[in-house]
C-alpha cells in the first residue's frame, strides 16, 4: 500500500489526520489542475480517446430529424409521379392526392434546412441530398405537367435550366466564395411552389386564370434572380482574383 507522506499532509509523523487528508487531497487536485493548465498552455495534444469522444459529440448523426425530412422528400418523388399519372393523369381525385404529396414535400423543404442550422444538425449527406431533393420534386412536377399538356414545355425548360445552371455556377465560383441566398431567390422558390401546386390541382374557372398569372410571376422571378446570381458570381470571381493577385505581390515583395 502507498500512503501520503506526513510532510505532504502537514503532520510530523504517523497516519495523517482528517485535516491532513483534506490538505493532501487539495494538493493533488491543485497538481492535477496545474498539469492540465500547463498542458493547455504549452499546446500539449489531448489524449487520443479525447479526440475521438469530441468528434463523436460534434459530428451530427446522419439519422437526425433534418436528414429524415430530406429522405422523406426524396421518397415522395416517385409517389408523387405515380399519383400524377394515375388514371391518365386527369382524374381530380388522384390530382388532389398528388397535390397533397407535393405540399408535404414543399413544407419539409422549409423546415429541414432551418432545423439543421438551428440545432447544429448539418451533415455532408444533408448538404448533398437537400438540393437534390428540392430539384427532384420540382422537376418531377414540371415534367409531369408539361407531359400532360397542362404547362408549356418552355416554362419547364426555363425553370429547370435556371436551377441547374445556378447550381453549376455556385460550384464553379466556390473557390472564391459562396453566393448567399437572396430574398428574391426565396420569394422565387415560394412563388414557384404555389404556382406549380395550383397547376397540379384540377382547377377551372377564375382559379385556372389566377394560376396562369402566378406562374407568370414565378417565371419572371426565376429569370430575374438567375441574372442576379450571374452578376454576383462575376463580382465574386473578380474580387477573388484581385485578392489572389495582391497576395502574390505581397509574397514577392
Amino acid at each position: 500500500m502507498t500512503g501520503v507522506p506526513a510532510s505532504a499532509a502537514g503532520g510530523s509523523s504517523g497516519a495523517p489526520g482528517p485535516r491532513g487528508s483534506a490538505a493532501a487531497a487539495d494538493g493533488v487536485a491543485s497538481e492535477v489542475s496545474g498539469s492540465a493548465a500547463d498542458a493547455a498552455g504549452e499546446g500539449v495534444k489531448p489524449a487520443r480517446g479525447g479526440k475521438i469522444a469530441a468528434a463523436a459529440v460534434n459530428q451530427a448523426s446522419i439519422w437526425n430529424v433534418a436528414n429524415l425530412l430530406t429522405m422523406l422528400r426524396l421518397l415522395l418523388v416517385p409517389g408523387f409521379v405515380a399519383l400524377m399519372l394515375a388514371d391518365g393523369g386527369y382524374d381530380p381525385a388522384w390530382r388532389s392526392l398528388a397535390w397533397a404529396s407535393f405540399a408535404v414535400a414543399m413544407i419539409t423543404d422549409l423546415f429541414d434546412g432551418h432545423l439543421a442550422r438551428t440545432y447544429n444538425l448539418v451533415t455532408d449527406f444533408g448538404k448533398i441530398a437537400d438540393p437534390i431533393a428540392d430539384k427532384a420534386i420540382m422537376g418531377a412536377a414540371l415534367i409531369c405537367l408539361s407531359g400532360l399538356g397542362d404547362l408549356p414545355w418552355w416554362v419547364t425548360a426555363v425553370i429547370l435550366g435556371r436551377e441547374l445552371g445556378i447550381t453549376l455556377l455556385r460550384f464553379l465560383v466556390i473557390r472564391y466564395g459562396v453566393i448567399p441566398a437572396s430574398r428574391g431567390g426565396k420569394l422565387k422558390t415560394l412563388t414557384q411552389g404555389v404556382a406549380v401546386g395550383m397547376y397540379v390541382l384540377a382547377l377551372t374557372g377564375w382559379l385556372a386564370t389566377l394560376r396562369f398569372w402566378v406562374m407568370a410571376v414565378a417565371v419572371v422571378l426565376t429569370v430575374a434572380t438567375g441574372l442576379d446570381y450571374i452578376r454576383q458570381a462575376i463580382v465574386l470571381r473578380r474580387q477573388g482574383m484581385a485578392e489572389r493577385a495582391a497576395a502574390l505581390e505581397g509574397k514577392e515583395a
